[in-house]
């Protein structure tokens, strides 16, 4: 039996096109005429589109299911049209070993709804120093390598670890941060800190290490993805290296995009790891989505529970959520008047970090059928207490959007549905 997703405006080949989309035994097939038995769905002019990818999420299982569970963060990235999410390695047990690893697949295949793709560590323990994981014991079922939440602070170190990646065939995705540069800080040091008397981190503790990966990533030959970027430096020295021709891609996030340091309020939902640079940096940032610097949005979802953010800016753990509004609000913030074009965002949000990252998924004939389907003419305000996800902290929380998934279907599974579609 097949299904026939019909009346659905389909972002496909880089352009939008009126018809219908075909599936069976979980892909994408040549859609003929429906026969007897053949189930049609009629998405009612809503647009259809590749499912999203986030190639940066925490999903704290195993070890902190108080924050998070796979359950829960995949349900949120369903609502949030994620076909794909990519799981930092931050855990306990780190995913370090094969066995380590091992626990977390099976959580995965128990609980997922959606795809998700884990990280090994770069180090053992995922401290960012010390000893080298196996790289080849883990390439198999890894996405690509990271110790996100810590940099590698080692310059032999981080090489030694790009070329094994590189001899495995995966990217080493890299949180920078010099922790020398860090100086107690958990803000931006910028005007706001200093005027409120708090600790600030300066760019250089990001960008300095961009630059020491970038020349590393040239001398190996490794794939090299910079997470999370938030300075207008590590914009420049990306934009450099892919002028160069090097393999180098990078990421930013929503609320580098939206947020800069002035819009900081006293409550933990404003604090992550980056902060939230100066308005220079947040120009910087959606320069660098315009010019095709920056490749990929990713949430960098880091939930907490309720008691941990409510420390205030000093106190409280640094990260929020956001698979669940992503889409709307750059739809609304940076589609709708015009800054990037519907399918820069389809671009940023999906294609490239399929490119980039080697992922399945798609709308064409063949593809294991990852798809979207987008109201976006839905007007709404983003409320946490709504979310799937067991975190609540957002700096959004109260914006108006537009947009949202009303349907989800991963290998051909609706893993989602708001539109409750008939027959």
């Amino acid at each position: 039996m097949k299904t026939y997703y019909t009346n659905a405006t389909i972002y496909r080949g880089g352009r939008f096109e009126t018809g219908c989309l075909a599936v069976e035994h979980g892909r994408v097939v040549t859609a003929g005429e429906p026969r007897p038995g053949d189930r049609v769905a009629d998405l009612g002019g809503l647009c259809l589109v590749p499912g999203l990818v986030d190639v940066h999420v925490h999903l704290r299982e195993p070890g902190f299911p108080q924050k998070e569970t796979i359950a829960t963060g995949t349900a949120a990235a369903a609502r949030g049209g994620y076909t794909t999410v990519c799981s930092m390695p931050n855990l306990c047990p780190a995913p370090d070993t094969p066995a380590t690893l091992g626990e977390q697949l099976e959580i995965i295949r128990r609980d997922a709804v959606v795809r998700v793709k884990p990280y090994g560590t770069i180090t053992m323990g995922q401290r960012g120093c010390g000893e080298l994981v196996d790289f080849a014991a883990l390439a198999p079922q890894v996405v690509g390598f990271s110790d996100d939440g810590r940099g590698v602070q080692s310059a032999e170190l981080m090489e030694e670890a790009m070329r094994r990646a590189a001899a495995v065939g995966k990217p080493i995705v890299a949180h920078c941060e010099v922790d020398e540069l860090l100086r107690g800080g958990y803000i931006h040091d910028g005007v706001y800190c200093r005027e409120h008397g708090h600790k600030g981190i300066c760019s250089e503790s990001e960008w300095r290490q961009v630059e020491r990966d970038i020349a590393l990533a040239e001398k190996t030959g490794c794939q090299y993805h910079v997470c999370h970027v938030s300075t207008k430096e590590s914009v420049e020295l990306v934009r450099r290296a892919k002028a160069r021709g090097l393999r180098v891609s990078c990421e930013t996030a929503p609320h580098y995009l939206l947020l800069c340091d002035e819009d900081l309020q006293e409550e933990g939902r404003f604090k992550m790891n980056p902060p939230l640079r100066s308005r220079a940096d947040r120009e910087a940032l959606v320069a660098g989505i315009v010019d095709g610097t920056i490749e990929v949005v990713a949430t960098d979802h880091a939930p907490h529970t309720a008691e941990e953010k409510s420390r205030g800016l000093a106190g409280s753990a640094m990260g929020i959520v956001g698979l669940e509004t992503v889409f709307p609000l750059l739809y609304k913030y940076l589609v709708l008047p015009g800054t990037i074009s519907l399918e820069r965002l389809f671009d940023l949000m999906s294609k490239n970090p399929r490119r980039i990252f080697g992922l399945e998924g798609g709308v064409e004939a063949g593809d294991p059928a990852d798809f979207t389907v987008l109201d976006l003419g839905a007007q709404y305000r983003v409320d946490p207490e709504t979310f799937l996800s067991k975190g609540r902290a957002t700096p959004f929380a109260g914006w108006e959007v537009q947009g949202r998934a009303v349907l989800t279907v991963v290998g051909g599974k609706e893993v989602y549905d708001e539109m409750k579609v008939e027959d």
